[in-house]
């Protein structure tokens, strides 16, 4: 079985964090063995939940409890750091013959632009974004969200 790695960044809000996560595993049967979860001074207070709840998502659709790979970031400007999280992720992914996302939904715009050039740059073989099509959904965990409020976009098939 090809080992499945998910890399992202963390939130202030979890949801942003794990719905797509939920939507990956319900839309394209990817479910994450491996997580490289980024975090930050900011996000810190959510970083706990965060990880419980992809636990629970990931064992929903039949997982394992997957490994979560932590970086802290000492300032959310530490650009360099920011790329390195994603590189060291998707190099992991390659060296274990693993399938890698990387998810830009979460996180502040500079982070999701650096996760997005990351992605395409090192080979990710997804990258992700769940387009939530009204404010009144933000905040709502994916199994509570309509189908037809979200759409999980895949960026590296832009590029194809």
């Amino acid at each position: 079985m090809t080992a499945k790695y998910w890399v992202t960044t963390g939130s202030t809000n979890p949801e942003a964090v794990v719905n797509p996560v939920a939507a990956a595993c319900s839309e394209w049967g990817f479910v994450p063995d491996h997580v490289y979860l980024l975090g930050n001074p900011g996000v810190a207070g959510q970083l706990d939940r965060i990880q419980e709840l992809i636990g629970v998502i990931v064992e929903a659709y039949g997982g394992d409890t997957p490994a979560i790979e932590y970086t802290e970031l000492e300032s959310e400007t530490e650009f360099g750091a920011i790329v390195e999280h994603f590189e060291v992720a998707i190099e992991a992914a390659r060296a274990d013959d693993g399938e890698v996302v990387v998810d830009i939904t979460p996180g502040r715009k500079f982070m999701s632009a650096i996760a997005f050039q990351a992605g395409i740059q090192f080979g990710a073989d997804r990258v992700s974004y769940l387009y939530v099509d009204s404010a009144s959904l933000f905040g709502r965990i994916y199994a509570d969200l309509p189908r037809t409020g979200t759409t999980l976009y895949d960026f590296a098939e832009v590029f194809a």
